[in-house]
């Protein structure tokens, strides 16, 4: 395989990637890294991934994936190394899961460095956890190569504007090794010119030309328009009604409290809030009561399309400030399953751009319910304009970079970094 000459036109490459999550993991990122692997495996590159025990479901390592801390697979391509990510189910214990994360990284970082005795071309390592950069850096550099920092959230950006931490020492600390390997990285990959301004405001005016924006992309085969009378309404109880959904990750980033409100003033719509997460349990309390708001578990990958076709006016949601940091990639599903867009997120952002061209729905500021309200309205009780936005949002990421390109943009990456050294 090492002598091949891929699609790509460059010679194949032997790739280290380091990642929270891959497939069977339905984490959205684990999404995103299975593809690109994939995409690489078919242009002819070896990859050997390392990556945590199927976790994000339920903060738990799934059933059947006990009895080991550390799990390797030979595959066709390469290798799968899978470590326990030593989680725990109390999601608000941010010492204690920043705590699993380091052992977590630590680990995984040696198994990177030793995944394959043969010469290795780059280690391309994901954020969040920030800590898999730099172990990527270390592992990188025992195997005299390069890191490719894939950087998904800004951190420690994204926690701190939320509130989530508010240490000053443990913000510097984080600030600190977040520039410090940004600094030491051949190439830092970005999902937007948002994040790409964050980053090179970090790093000195001699290295902003190695951040790079691949956006992230979504599978058009697997994810398409589908009848919006679901097997999964009747599974919520729901009927023909109008249904408005969040669907993704319950966080105190989300701001989805105000979707609750705004479901107590529309109870002739159903809503839904799909998922689990931190706030969840404060959610629910502050549902209680309303008949017209339903919440549903994460349901398996094979059911995404399903899920997100039950309703008729999908959710993106981000508190003030975190859209310059964070581009949930959600919106390229929900784009693809030919559903409306109602996104709460700040004006100017790479979302409200990416909504607004591809006409799909509606764009309000983070913290208007009056502005949130009217969004829904005027989705939800009109049928004919959240069918239009739909059918518009799927003729956009129809033409939108796929898993091809973007693995394809970071072989060039790649290349170029070797290149350079």
């Amino acid at each position: 395989m090492a002598n091949a000459v891929p699609v790509s036109g460059v010679r194949s490459l032997r790739l280290v990637v380091l990642c929270p999550h891959f497939a069977p993991d339905i984490a959205p990122t684990g999404r995103v890294m299975t593809a690109l692997v994939e995409q690489w495996a078919s242009l002819g590159h070896e990859i050997h991934v390392v990556t945590a025990l199927p976790w994000y479901r339920s903060h738990r390592v799934e059933s059947g994936w006990n009895g080991r801390l550390i799990r390797r697979e030979i595959t066709a391509w390469g290798s799968i190394t899978r470590v326990h990510p030593l989680t725990s189910a109390n999601k608000s214990n941010l010492v204690a899961r920043a705590a699993a994360f380091v052992v977590f990284s630590v680990v995984a970082g040696f198994c990177a460095a030793t995944a394959t005795r043969k010469r290795v071309d780059a280690v391309i390592a994901m954020s969040p956890p920030l800590t898999l950069g730099t172990v990527g850096w270390l592992a990188a550099r025992v195997r005299r190569t390069h890191l490719v920092f894939n950087v998904q959230d800004i951190f420690p950006d994204a926690v701190v504007r939320t509130g989530a931490i508010t240490n000053q020492f443990v913000i510097s600390l984080a600030s600190w090794l977040e520039r410090f390997t940004y600094r030491r990285s051949a190439a830092v990959v970005v999902l937007s010119e948002d994040l790409r301004a964050n980053v090179r405001a970090k790093v000195a005016r001699s290295l902003s030309a190695m951040v790079h924006v691949v956006p992230n992309f979504v599978d058009t085969v697997g994810i398409s328009p589908r009848d919006r009378m679901t097997p999964y309404r009747n599974e919520l109880g729901l009927g023909a009604e109008s249904v408005v959904m969040y669907a993704g990750n319950v966080g105190y980033s989300q701001g989805l409290e105000a979707l609750v409100e705004v479901a107590r003033r529309n109870p002739a719509v159903s809503f839904v809030i799909n998922g689990d997460g931190a706030a969840l349990a404060e959610l629910r309390a502050q549902a209680a009561g309303l008949q017209n708001v339903h919440f549903g578990d994460y349901q398996p990958d094979d059911r995404l399309a399903e899920v997100l076709a039950t309703a008729d006016v999908q959710v993106v949601s981000l508190r003030a400030g975190l859209a310059a940091v964070s581009v949930p990639s959600k919106v390229y599903s929900i784009l693809a399953a030919g559903r409306s867009v109602v996104a709460v997120v700040d004006r100017g952002s790479e979302i409200d751009r990416l909504v607004t061209h591809a006409g799909a729905g509606v764009v309000v500021a983070p913290g208007d319910i009056e502005a949130l309200d009217a969004a829904v309205r005027s989705l939800a009780l009109d049928p004919s304009r959240y069918r239009a936005c739909g059918v518009a949002g799927r003729t956009f990421i129809e033409r939108h970079p796929s898993a091809r390109d973007a693995a394809l943009a970071y072989v060039n990456i790649v290349a170029d970094s070797m290149k350079r050294s």
